[in-house]
């Protein structure tokens, strides 16, 4: 059931409004502005334990006994293999902040003309393999069961296990919890959509396009660890609008993040120059909420930032936006 009204959330990506979209013009920038230099905190939650493989390791009783106080205890499951950490699958507390660095896997991306939708479509799917290495062995590491997302990647869209792809007025892509399927149309992301600009619009480099398909990775991950069912437990709870889209916002910075630690982990094959590196810094600090739209995923500062977080900080709990201030979620 969850699941299911997990689907329906997934409408709420057509809220992922890039500014630009609003303001459409013919003007881009290939070359970013310069970008400003964030004071952005530094999370220290307690040390987490440090694991190696689950089949011979113990966990400490630490990793066994994290439990997220705004989150009910029931949110915490009891492997029953021998040798297996026990799963915290809170928002604060969660397993998955027990990964650390993403390892490095070589994941070299060819030539890519992003207005090509063939070329724009094996790009998706030879990166999407990537993603499956780098955070298979990461999850499975601290007990966290992996499958790989399904993917549907067409021209012009279609019709999902969500409803319809890209959404009605939107050009974004989106994660479906209900079938584990990232969906998207290689023309809406790349061209736009409407009066909605594209991703390959703000910047033609098509790192900017899959850094935004590791953000519908993002909530695979979340799903995968059990962050999204917390999530959205914790949302029907939440008795207001404004703390709805409070914790949306929470949701959707911390798969910016997870986006930004795996951009990081293949930077030197994909390979990520510096120059890249700061076009990436740029796009994120380009989408986001913006005047007159709900506000369920950050400023387009706060995107960037926590982009930029996962990125240049690369630890997963470096990713807990459910303990970071509200005012780097806003």
């Amino acid at each position: 059931m969850v699941g299911g009204l997990l689907g329906v959330v997934a409408a709420v990506f057509v809220l992922l409004v890039i500014g630009a979209a609003v303001l459409k013009s013919s003007s881009h920038h290939d070359t970013p502005v310069a970008m400003p230099t964030y004071q952005f905190p530094t999370y220290t939650p307690k040390p987490f334990p440090t694991f190696t493989r689950p089949d011979d390791t113990t966990p400490s009783p630490e990793a066994t006994t994290s439990h997220d106080t705004s989150s009910s205890q029931s949110n915490t499951t009891t492997n029953t293999q021998p040798n297996r950490p026990t799963l915290n699958t809170t928002l604060k507390g969660n397993s998955v902040y027990h990964v650390g660095t993403l390892p490095r896997v070589a994941c070299r991306a060819p030539a890519t003309n992003v207005f090509d939708n063939a070329q724009l479509k094996s790009l998706i799917l030879k990166t999407g393999q990537c993603m499956n290495r780098t955070w298979a062995p990461a999850l499975r590491r601290v007990g966290i069961d992996f499958s790989p997302p399904n993917y549907m990647i067409t021209p012009r869209g279609g019709r999902g296990a969500c409803g319809d792809f890209p959404q009605r007025g939107s050009m974004v892509p989106y994660y479906c919890p209900r079938n584990s399927t990232i969906y998207a149309s290689t023309t809406a992301l790349a061209s736009g959509r409407g009066n909605q600009r594209g991703y390959g619009q703000i910047v033609s480099w098509h790192g900017g396009i899959i850094a935004m398909m590791a953000h519908e990775y993002g909530h695979h991950v979340q799903q995968l660890s059990g962050l999204a069912n917390s999530w959205w437990s914790k949302t029907l709870s939440s008795g207001s609008q404004s703390a709805k889209l409070a914790l949306s916002r929470r949701y959707e910075l911390q798969a910016n993040c997870f986006s930004g630690m795996w951009m990081r982990s293949v930077a030197s094959s994909y390979p990520v120059s510096a120059g890249n590196r700061n076009t990436l810094f740029y796009f994120f600090s380009n989408v986001g909420d913006w005047p007159g739209y709900p506000r369920d995923h950050g400023s387009p500062p706060n995107s960037g930032r926590w982009f930029r977080q996962g990125y240049e900080r690369q630890k997963a709990f470096q990713c807990n936006t459910w303990l970071a201030p509200s005012s780097t979620t806003s």
